[in-house]
């Protein structure tokens, strides 16, 4: 019988826009989940980069539309009985290796005003995840969109430690700075974890790192595989399984996990 890691993680992963923050969280999310610890993963990002990148399905109708409803003052409120479990029951969906997918309504011709329920929804279920004490064991890794604004308006305040995704590029490094500026204004408890992504020069990491003044946890090799799994639109994983850039998160969820422990 598998052993289920004991305590559970909260992570948010952030970054500019193209860094590959999304490839980086779900493959992270599925090898924390083959592992044997239960997964909640967070997409707060209007466009559908997670799902594709866990393997998941987007669903056609957004299940967290049915999650809220407006008070008679026209105000957004999560319906009757609805609380972070119940949520992650009725409207999570299933992705490879058990992970739970909890989606917010994802930008289509129409705009984002068909999904407001759900953006709503979203906020306030993601600021009631710690009242959930069966949640505690859970690993819950949210992706962030692109860029600062989701810190600003505390869109990750389940996070207990923050992975700053950044490529070697001066455009990403700016991004990341100003990320960590919010972040550490936000939030004065906030652990902030470097991961260099895309790593095609010696040096490169130093350089990041040394800029940010973040420590690093993990390097991420330019891989080719990875983006031949993003123009086929599948998960890393399914596509190469084996490929350099899964075996360093391998890597970044064997750091975590020796943290979570020593955290117990």
């Amino acid at each position: 019988m598998t052993t289920r890691p004991a305590g559970g993680m909260r992570l948010a992963v952030v970054g500019k826009g193209g860094v590959g923050k999304s490839v980086v969280a779900a493959t992270l999310a599925r090898t924390l989940a083959r592992r044997g610890h239960r997964v909640l993963a967070l997409d707060s990002d209007t466009l559908p980069g997670l799902s594709i990148s866990l393997g998941a399905q987007v669903p056609d109708d957004v299940p967290l539309n049915a999650a809220a409803e407006r008070n008679e003052k026209g105000r957004w409120r999560l319906i009757k009985g609805v609380g972070p479990v119940r949520a992650v029951q009725r409207y999570a969906t299933d992705a490879p290796d058990g992970v739970r997918l909890l989606q917010i309504g994802k930008h289509d011709r129409r705009g984002l005003e068909p999904n407001r329920a759900s953006h709503n929804a979203f906020y306030q279920l993601i600021h009631r995840l710690d009242d959930a004490p069966s949640l505690e064991d859970w690993v819950i890794l949210g992706d962030l969109p692109a860029g600062p604004r989701q810190m600003a308006f505390d869109w990750a305040p389940y996070a207990q430690q923050f992975l700053l995704v950044v490529e070697p590029t001066w455009q990403s490094m700016l991004t990341a700075r100003r990320i960590t500026r919010i972040t550490t204004a936000m939030r004065e408890d906030a652990q902030l974890s470097l991961v260099v992504n895309k790593v095609a020069a010696d040096g490169d990491a130093d350089r990041v790192q040394e800029f940010l003044g973040v420590p690093l946890i993990a390097t991420v090799p330019a891989d080719e595989s990875v983006r031949r799994a993003e123009r086929a639109g599948v998960a890393l994983l399914d596509l190469a399984p084996d490929a350099p850039a899964v075996r360093a998160i391998e890597r970044l969820a064997d750091e975590l996990d020796v943290r979570n422990m020593d955290r117990i």
